[in-house]
């Protein structure tokens, strides 16, 4: 299982009203962590033919980020058969190792030319073993 990771710094604009990372900030990271890492794992021909769309998200929250804090954003593939790919993100502060959020999201291997759900191929599979 090939792990991806990113780190992110907490700024203003990811605040909510309580002063800690939104809730909706942390589905974005998980949306932008999974697209970052299929495209740059991905050969351009393959890019070219097929894309993911979500079927369904799962999200726990277990602590919060702050102002500042910088947290790693983890992601791995767990599960891949037939049109459905499960990818698990982690988020967790750097500096003290805690778990933030983790979530668990289906994504559907889409064909480009066809819009329709398609198998996913072997090659796409091994990208991410």
């Amino acid at each position: 299982m090939q792990i991806f990771e990113t780190k992110i710094t907490v700024t203003k604009q990811d605040l909510d009203e309580l002063n800690h990372v939104n809730n909706v900030r942390y589905v974005q990271w998980v949306q932008d962590i999974a697209k970052t890492h299929w495209e740059t794992q991905t050969p351009s021909k393959i890019l070219d033919a097929y894309f993911w769309v979500m079927i369904n998200h799962f999200i726990t929250y277990k602590s919060e980020a702050l102002l500042n804090d910088v947290v790693t954003l983890k992601t791995y593939v767990t599960k891949s058969e037939g049109i459905r790919s499960t990818r698990v993100v982690e988020i967790i502060n750097q500096k003290s190792n805690k778990l933030l959020a983790k979530s668990e999201t289906t994504w559907c291997f889409m064909n480009r030319k066809t819009m329709r759900p398609t198998r996913i191929t072997e090659d796409v599979i091994n990208l991410f073993n």
